[in-house]
């Protein structure tokens, strides 16, 4: 499976349409890639709390529709990273607003989304204006062999539980996705977590970070892909940077044989 991470980094002084035209530009250029990975919240900002509501759209709306030609121009299965969606609420008093993750198939259309779990702020930022998502998503993404990857989707914070993904790899899951918007103060941690995903699950860990400085927030960089022993295979450093990689997804069958941990566990 071949794999392109776009690093995106952007400030606060460009706007929702230009970062939206340069994205879209970033992902046709990947062309040949299986699958392709935006951040999270790159349209929105990640800690931009305040333009939230504003800048909330459905998921057919605006950056969607822009995603959906760059996915097809490109021929390639494109997570889009996280929006901020606005619907109509789920629940008496819910504010119908999630973190909301797209992904598109190569011919454009949209194949599954996924509503952020866990959300970050302790009491303020998402937990103050977001919902929080229920469902579990798994993609099967195909690559040149004709194969289908199963891959499980999550976003940022869910990063620090790890209940999440045993249910994900419950769920056929060989990879995870993970879009972020992870600050530098605690990149250490990001990192970190995503090795500790990878061992414990002996699954592919692809790791999407933000760039760049924005809202006050300077954000960490450092997007990873793990194999499923906990080797990092590619990483990158701080800057707006495209990390492509060709994954064997086929020695993440092999090392679940050869090392059969999972068929040992006895809670759930």
């Amino acid at each position: 499976m071949k794999v392109a991470l776009i690093q995106l980094a952007y400030g606060d002084d460009e706007s929702v349409a230009d970062r939206t035209a340069r994205v879209g530009d970033l992902v046709r250029a990947q062309t040949g890639h299986d699958l392709v990975v935006l951040p999270e919240l790159w349209p929105a900002g990640g800690f931009d709390y305040t333009r939230w509501p504003e800048r909330a759209e459905a998921v057919d709306g605006p950056v969607a529709q822009a995603l959906s030609t760059a996915a097809r121009d490109a021929g390639v299965t494109l997570h889009g990273g996280s929006i901020v969606e606005r619907g109509a609420p789920t629940e008496t008093d819910g504010r119908g607003l999630w973190n909301t993750s797209l992904v598109f198939s190569p011919s454009g259309d949209l194949v599954a989304t996924y509503r952020k779990i866990h959300r970050f702020g302790f009491g303020e930022g998402e937990p103050s204006l977001m919902d929080a998502g229920e469902d579990l998503v798994v993609v099967d993404v195909p690559v040149a062999s004709g194969a289908t990857v199963p891959v499980g989707v999550s976003t940022c914070y869910d990063l620090r539980f790890p209940e999440l993904y045993r249910r994900l790899l419950d769920r056929g899951a060989e990879a995870f996705v993970i879009p972020a918007a992870w600050p530098r103060k605690r990149v250490g941690h990001w990192t970190l977590l995503g090795q500790a995903r990878a061992i414990e699950n002996q699954c592919v860990v692809l790791q999407c970070n933000t760039s760049g400085t924005h809202a006050r927030h300077e954000m960490g960089g450092h997007s990873q892909v793990v194999d499923a022993t906990g080797k990092v295979l590619a990483a990158v450093g701080l800057d707006e940077e495209v990390l492509s990689i060709d994954i064997d997804t086929a020695a993440t069958l092999d090392w679940r044989r050869s090392f059969p941990v999972l068929p040992d566990r006895r809670l759930s």
